[in-house]
């Protein structure tokens, strides 16, 4: 409806131009809005304020112009004037009840469009260190990032979805040697273990792995191992930490574990616990309903050259300097604080000059849009990316970047703690395994991105109005059941019934309804384009609302015939948008609850 009405208007501007009413050069940057109020009509627009300036009038002048020059139309039961200029527009009944033919004709396609024109959009999310399972703060990420990539999906962007997998530097030198000293201890090696190594059990089960596929054949003497390796912690009687230097501690260890074991030997370590937390992460992710179509190596930049060829690019182009032995990029030259280190004095590449690199491969692919979706502790990161984009002669603005707050969760009045090192952390599959996935999919993104969650856990996992997700899924369910008792008294429904007695729906609460069907897909249009799914979580929770004042309200299965089917067709709509705005937020909608 949005569209023909637009149409009109355009044919009325149009008209107004060539007339020299309004000039040919403007352009126009109206609103046309459903009102909030059913006395103002049904659709408002402001096209009479935003171009009564350039056209020298006063905008109610203007509204009365603009209104003089709209094609008649069948839809339409009268234009008005109101206010300081606002155009509103008042639909006829069957207009209004086109939607729901709409509904029924499109089913699960009925929202989506071809907004985006095929355009190639890259969404990368979650992309956490393969260190240690995924937590309760990477599965926002997760539910966020795959809710984001498809409602772009929804309105026509051909996306595609990437996790970025950090299998190099420092936290996996960590992770492996954290793993081979394990399998030291396990073959009877005694010694304390580090205090900033990774010490959850997962750590034993991998190297039990190594064990039963390597045997002995990679233990060495820990006293060799330990050799010349700074202290880690020497605490005095009272417990407190008096020596000590836990990253060089670590450090150490990693260099000579590497040197003990040659290249492959570390390898067999540092393959046994990528491959084994990688694939727990896969199959996390998976069960959570978040999928990629690329899971691309970090690694794989150092293995090809590709940090090679970036850090020569950037000095060709002249902005890198050395000092200190190291080579740094000239970020502030770009809005950047500070320069950044790309190379370091022992020859070895930064984090950052990996990111570089993996960018460059990003807009070398072709994309339209970039998405990349980090913690909020990223902020900071943002500005020098887009300034080493900006500095390879790239554009930038391509580059989007939206950031996730913490979640903090709540058992009771306690705070659940997290710490990856130390393995003690609620994990994600603890939590779906709690609440479920549904409850978790839809609380994450219930919210702006940029917000903190406090996750009721209680809440989640109630079976009442408070609790938005049931809420919604009992509406679905509700419907479901309105046709099993259908069946159940022997009385027969088919759409065709349903579209002749639509004469039936008379109330403002059932035309209500209609709007609020009829508003879906400039719902998920907005909720995509803004990278906003919790517009869409929102327009559920008001659906259902509405849907379940008027089921309380209103006999569906009436004894007047007109009266049961054109009920009977509402619910069917309200069932379908339910299913469908549920399946992009990655929700099921289930039929019993």
């Amino acid at each position: 409806m949005k569209s023909q009405l637009q149409s009109l208007i355009d044919i009325a501007l149009q008209q107004l131009q060539q007339q020299q009413v309004i000039p040919a050069e403007w352009i126009n940057k109206s609103t046309l809005e459903r009102t909030k109020d059913n006395t103002h009509g049904d659709w408002a627009s402001n096209l009479a304020m935003v171009a009564a300036k350039p056209a020298g009038l006063k905008p109610r002048d203007l509204a009365e112009k603009i209104v003089a020059a709209l094609p008649t139309n069948d839809l339409i039961q009268k234009v008005a004037i109101a206010g300081p200029g606002f155009i509103n527009f008042y639909l006829q009944a069957q207009a209004e009840f086109a939607v729901l033919n709409q509904i029924l004709e499109q089913q699960h396609n009925f929202g989506r469009s071809q907004y985006g024109q095929q355009q190639k959009v890259q969404v990368e999310f979650v992309s956490a260190n393969p260190t240690s399972s995924l937590h309760v703060g990477h599965g926002r990420g997760a539910a966020y990032g795959m809710t984001v990539a498809t409602l772009l999906e929804a309105i026509g962007y051909q996306v595609e979805r990437e996790y970025y997998v950090n299998d190099a530097g420092r936290q996996m030198a960590i992770l492996a040697t954290s793993t081979f000293l394990r399998y030291l201890q396990l073959n009877g090696a005694e010694f304390k273990f580090p205090s900033n190594a990774y010490k959850g059990d997962y750590i034993f089960d991998i190297a039990k792995a190594v064990i039963a596929t390597e045997g002995g054949k990679w233990q060495q003497d820990s006293v060799a191992v330990f050799a010349d390796v700074p202290a880690d912690e020497i605490k005095n009687e009272a417990g407190e930490v008096i020596y000590g230097d836990k990253e060089a501690h670590i450090d150490g260890l990693i260099e000579n574990s590497r040197k003990l074991l040659g290249d492959a030997g570390y390898d067999v370590f540092f393959r046994a616990a990528l491959d084994s937390i990688l694939g727990d992460i896969k199959d996390d992710l998976a069960d959570f309903g978040v999928t990629y179509d690329q899971w691309f190596s970090e690694k794989t930049l150092a293995d090809d050259g590709s940090i090679d060829k970036v850090v020569k690019i950037l000095q060709d182009k002249g902005h890198i300097y050395e000092k200190g032995g190291a080579l740094w990029f000239k970020s502030t030259d770009f809005g950047d604080e500070k320069d950044r280190v790309v190379v370091r004095d022992n020859g070895q590449a930064t984090y950052f000059a990996s990111d570089i690199a993996y960018h460059l491969n990003k807009y070398e692919r072709g994309l339209d849009k970039i998405v990349n979706i980090w913690g909020s502790d990223h902020h900071g990161y943002i500005a020098r990316v887009k300034a080493a984009i900006t500095a390879l002669g790239l554009d930038a603005n391509k580059l989007e970047v939206l950031l996730v707050q913490f979640v903090t969760l709540w058992r009771g009045d306690v705070q659940v703690q997290m710490s990856s090192r130390s393995g003690q952390f609620v994990t994600l599959r603890e939590l779906r395994e709690e609440v479920g996935n549904d409850a978790a999919r839809f609380y994450y993104v219930s919210r702006k991105s940029e917000q903190h969650i406090d996750f009721d856990l209680d809440l989640a996992k109630s079976q009442s109005k408070d609790n938005a997700v049931y809420y919604i899924q009992y509406a679905h369910a509700r419907i479901c059941r309105v046709f099993e008792k259908l069946a159940e008294k022997q009385w027969t429904f088919t759409i065709a019934d349903g579209q002749n007695a639509l004469h039936a729906l008379s109330s403002d609460v059932e035309r209500e309804l209609v709007k609020k069907l009829a508003a879906y897909p400039e719902v998920v249009q907005q909720s995509a384009l803004a990278y906003e799914p919790h517009q869409l979580s929102n327009y559920l929770k008001d659906l259902a609302s509405h849907f379940h004042g008027w089921y309380n309200d209103h006999i569906v299965l009436h004894e007047n015939t007109d009266t049961r089917n054109a009920r009977l067709l509402l619910s069917t709509t309200v069932k379908q948008v339910l299913a469908n705005g549920l399946g992009l937020l990655g929700v099921t909608a289930p039929s019993k609850m």
